[in-house]
């Protein structure tokens, strides 16, 4: 059985995607509990993390900024296009196609690095958890915008310029 151009055997959870932006707050928060809460790094480990971290975390707020700012008033948190949106593939759209969920993670994965091992199993969950939010909204992008199957093959990327 085929399916329909900008299908997607992903569930919508919403007529917008609302479950998956309801589930992707809940990981966020897991992971704050987490670095709070969780075991502290080996002392021997703690100076490479603190580093690491901080980079990571740097790097995420700037990319998700960068991706943010690309998308103006037809940024939304959830998968289905805003009606009044209109396809973007400049600025961090020429590197990656979700920039701000690629910031996301790597703000996550980074605060995890300055406090906790523990936080990073729900870092990694939400990592998994953009993987299916953004094949859900790829098959929206698709039905929308009949331009995006040309920009997907030309930007390869998905989270992080240059790495994933």
């Amino acid at each position: 059985m085929s399916e329909r151009p900008g299908s997607s055997r992903l569930p919508d959870l919403g007529p917008r995607g609302e479950g998956w932006v309801a589930l992707q707050f809940t990981l966020l928060i897991a992971v704050v509990g987490a670095a709070a809460l969780g075991p502290r790094w080996r002392a021997d480990l703690r100076a490479v993390g603190l580093m690491t971290g901080i980079v990571l975390m740097a790097l995420g707020a700037m990319l998700a900024l960068w991706g943010s700012r690309g998308l103006g008033a037809a940024l939304t948190p959830l998968p289905r296009p805003r009606d009044d949106a209109s396809f973007r593939d400049a600025g961090a759209y020429r590197l990656v196609r979700h920039p701000i969920y690629g910031g996301v993670l790597l703000l996550a994965v980074g605060a995890a690095l300055l406090s906790s091992p523990l936080a990073l199993v729900p870092a990694a969950c939400l990592g998994l958890l953009f993987e299916g939010k953004r094949q859900r909204e790829e098959g929206w992008l698709t039905e929308r915008y009949p331009e995006y199957a040309c920009y997907r093959r030309r930007v390869h990327r998905r989270f992080v310029p240059y790495v994933w």
